[in-house]
This record gives C-alpha cells, structure tokens and sequence, in this order.
C-alpha cells in the first residue's frame, strides 16, 4: 500500500515578495508597472508590519505599538524607522519614505530564496540594469493560484491572501494579477474583498489607510507623467 505523497511545502513569501513576483516577466526578469508596483511593495511593508501586531494606523498616523524586532532585514529596518520618529508620520509619507528600502528588500528576499536569479547587463555597452529572471515559479504558481480561487472563484479568502488582493487594487494592479480575466468583474471581485470584514481592527486600519494613500499616490503619478510626456 503506497502512503500518499505530501504536496510540496510553499517557500515562505512576504506580501511585497509576492508583489515583486507577479510583476516580474519569468523569462527576461523585466518587472512591469514598475512604478506602481514600488508604492505596492512600500504599503504591504506596513501591511506586514501590522499583521505581527506591530503598527496601527489611527487617523491616518501610523504608531508603533510594539517595536520588537521580527528577525526580517527588510520589516525591521521600516519599523525602527518608524520608531524612531519624535511624532507620527501619515501612511502616505511613510509608503513613499519607505519605497526604495522596501523595494530592494523584496529583490534581495526572492534571490536569497532562490526564487529568481540577479542578471546584471549593460544596455548599449554602457548603462548598467539588473534583470531578474525567474528561477522557481512554484510560489508565484501558488500566489496566482490562491488569487484567482478567490477573486474569480469565490472562495474565502485568508487573511494574507485578503490584504494581497487589498493592495493590488488600491495601486490599480488588476491587469498584473488576471492579465486574461473581465477587467470590470475583477476590479469589482477585488473592490468587493478589500472592503470585507477584518478579524483584526489593527490590520483593517492599515490596509485601509495603504488603499486610500495608494490611490492617491498613483493618481498623482499618472497625472505627474501625462504632464511630463505632454
């Protein structure tokens, strides 16, 4: 009698990974919607943050209500700035302050988990990129996976999954997430989960409040370049 085989254990992900890795291309490791996945990836550092009970948002101040280190790099760096601020920052500062340290934490995270590869090339024999090509898509698999059971299926989501699919929409990422899916029956699937019930008040608060500063930051973004490429 063969002992049915146990699936496969996920390689752990923070929200701004999972981020990071929809929107890499696996075969040139070019990331779209660069811009807005950058703000994405900064909130769902606060997101994560609040999920271990260590911030909260209360109109629109984010405050520190446990500055115990959680032994990520990339999470305790936010949260000692965070601390170490004399008076509360809005979530809209503190996502865009925390942009550049967050993004290049969910690069350094998904290499040293051996989810992509780092290629570093130079564009016209001069200019120097770095490119990220997948190496293990067994989690963004299980990332799309979950998303598409919950926003085109229905399912009940987990807590995760729920505050992925609340950061998605508030940096208008739906294309990213369900390239082939109904743009309307998505935005409104995921529109509909993020403005769901919590289990945690603290959780709820930050999410909310990442939604509506990101809306506003890629709002003025968009506006920023038309005008610029007018």
């Amino acid at each position: 009698m063969h002992t049915p085989m146990e699936p496969p254990t996920e390689t752990p992900t923070t929200l701004g990974e999972q981020l990071l890795l929809l929107s890499l291309d696996d075969e040139t490791g070019t990331a779209k919607e660069s811009a807005k996945v950058a703000f994405a990836i900064s909130a769902a550092s606060l997101v994560e943050l609040a999920l271990v009970g260590r911030i909260d948002v209360t109109d629109d101040k984010v405050t520190v209500v446990d500055a115990t280190p959680l032994g990520d790099p990339a999470l305790d760096t936010a949260l000692a700035d965070i601390d170490g601020r004399d008076k509360p920052g809005r979530t809209k500062d503190w996502i865009t302050r925390l942009k550049a340290d967050a993004v290049a934490g969910a690069n350094r995270g998904l290499i040293e988990k051996g989810l992509v590869r780092e290629e570093k090339k130079k564009v016209l024999g001069l200019f120097p990129v770095r490119r990220y090509p997948e190496a293990d898509g067994s989690v963004e698999a299980a990332v799309r996976e979950r998303l598409d059971a919950v926003v085109l299926r229905g399912a009940a989501p987990d807590e995760r999954t729920e505050c992925l699919v609340a950061l998605l929409h508030g940096a208008k990422l739906h294309r990213l997430a369900f390239p082939d899916a109904d743009a309307r029956k998505v935005q409104a699937a995921m529109k509909s989960i993020s403005q769901g019930q919590w289990s945690a008040t603290a959780v709820r608060h930050v999410v909310r409040a990442a939604e509506e500063a990101l809306a506003v930051i890629i709002a003025v973004s968009v506006t920023t370049t038309v005008v610029a490429d007018s």
